[in-house]
């Protein structure tokens, strides 16, 4: 009986650019935005390397797209060529098998350093969402510096690259290029980019500033390695509007903020709340300004349930909606908010079990729940769920990747329908400066990247 494969299609006009550019490089960056198919472009690089010669290739990814996005796409572009997914329970056996393409998750790099033997044979690293290391002192960071000299070829691949500045950029390119283009000593990186600039009364309480034209001067060292397409520039896609609801607190809600604010206090029932210092009191404001706060021993203490029902309101007026939480409380208040009406909806936080995501996203994208309540630093990254057209923030986050990573997993390659972004704010609280700031860091970043792509 004859036997039938289905076509794969080539690549994307600008996939190929990359493809070609990344090919010819021993190592490069690759800053695309999310959604423009970095997976695909590097598979394609990986078998260029691998038919003229090179040997194995480990992919660091984060765990929830290892299957999701790594090996899905390794199946449909690539059927014939083997790879092997490894997770924490099957990492000995995923590493003894036969296969071209190894996938693991970033903190894999912890085993992988205590057991080097198992790399004899690779060649070829690429490590997707490379921002996860860019903290030069944690432990994956150190165990990826150390075997990442193991490698002849590596690239590393992030759409936001410096969530929280230039600095953020330094062990990224350490770990790509061993210290080529930016040297291998952060200390001497930082003083010749940044300044120190003081920002309260104790001596050690500074915070590092980019100097006049810093920016432009570490663009101009790494843009012979570095390749960036945007989103609108390569795909037709249809719009996505950002909108903020502005919301008045409840009275009562709104007088224990404010008695949490002047008094570092707050008494509710026979519970007292402290907040030892201003990032504690900060966090114990946002928590309360989003219906509930946390205790001394962690318990979370229900104060109001509007914004929950408001957020459950505004998922009933659409067909289906990504909803980021940013604490446990906030979840319960919108999963009760949620059953009430009756949602079909599911859950990707770090606590849900990768066959139980992997079923979350197959059920989302085939259009059997309506909602899907997530934690953005779980359903961040490389997930596709384009089924939906409305992302919803519970409440601001202040980290600018986890803000933009999130809002492209629907925002993306294959969506058809015009998209939304919904941020909730509640006025008269430090909820704006919040959205202000991750906004001021969006800007600050996207600028950085134009700056590379041009």
């Amino acid at each position: 009986m004859a036997s039938f494969t289905r076509a794969v299609p080539p690549p994307y006009d600008h996939q190929q650019e990359s493809i070609d550019f990344f090919t010819a490089l021993p190592y490069g960056y690759d800053g695309s935005d999310p959604g423009t198919g970095k997976t695909r472009t590097f598979l394609e690089v990986i078998n260029n390397l691998q038919n003229a010669g090179a040997g194995k290739a480990l992919v660091l990814a984060p765990k929830s797209i290892l299957q999701a996005a790594w090996g899905d796409d390794c199946g449909k572009f690539f059927p014939l060529k083997p790879y092997s997914t490894a997770y924490a329970a099957n990492r000995i056996k995923a590493f003894k098998s036969d296969a071209d393409i190894y996938i693991t998750n970033h903190d894999g790099i912890k085993w992988l350093d205590e057991h080097p033997e198992v790399l004899n044979g690779f060649d070829i690293l690429v490590v997707d969402e490379i921002t996860a290391f860019k903290h030069r002192t944690s432990d994956r960071s150190k165990c990826i510096s150390r075997l990442a000299k193991k490698f002849k070829y590596r690239y590393g691949l992030s759409g936001t690259m410096t969530p929280n500045g230039i600095l953020d950029i330094w062990h990224q390119m350490l770990v790509v290029d061993l210290g080529e283009h930016l040297g291998s000593n952060f200390w001497k990186f930082r003083s010749t980019v940044c300044e120190p600039v003081q920002v309260g009364n104790h001596p050690k309480a500074i915070k590092w500033a980019d100097k006049p034209g810093a920016k432009e001067a570490v663009i101009d060292l790494v843009s012979d390695v570095f390749k960036r397409h945007v989103l609108e520039d390569c795909i037709d896609i249809p719009p996505n509007t950002v909108r903020t609801i502005n919301v008045d607190l409840p009275p009562k809600l709104l007088k224990q903020y404010n008695e949490m604010k002047q008094n570092a206090l707050l008494e509710y029932d026979d519970n007292v709340v402290n907040a030892v210092h201003a990032a504690a009191l900060r966090t114990k404001l946002l928590q309360i300004a989003s219906g509930a706060v946390y205790d001394m021993d962690s318990t979370s203490m229900k104060l109001s349930a509007e914004r929950y029902q408001l957020v459950t309101d505004l998922t009933l007026e659409r067909e289906q909606c990504l909803v980021a939480y940013n604490w446990s409380h906030q979840l319960e208040g919108l999963l009760a908010a949620a059953d009430k009406a009756k949602i079909e909806y599911r859950v990707i936080n770090g606590s849900v079990k990768d066959k139980d995501r992997l079923e979350a996203v197959n059920l989302f994208q085939a259009g059997k729940i309506k909602n899907l309540y997530c934690h953005p630093q779980s359903a961040g990254h490389g997930l596709t769920l384009t089924k939906g057209t409305t992302t919803i923030w519970t409440s601001p986050v202040d980290n600018a990747e986890f803000f933009v990573q999130f809002n492209r997993r629907i925002y993306r390659n294959s969506q058809t329908l015009p998209t939304e972004t919904i941020l909730v704010c509640a006025n008269d609280t430090l909820e704006r400066k919040v959205y202000d700031n991750l906004q001021n860091k969006v800007i600050d970043m996207n600028d950085l990247l134009a700056l590379l792509a041009a």
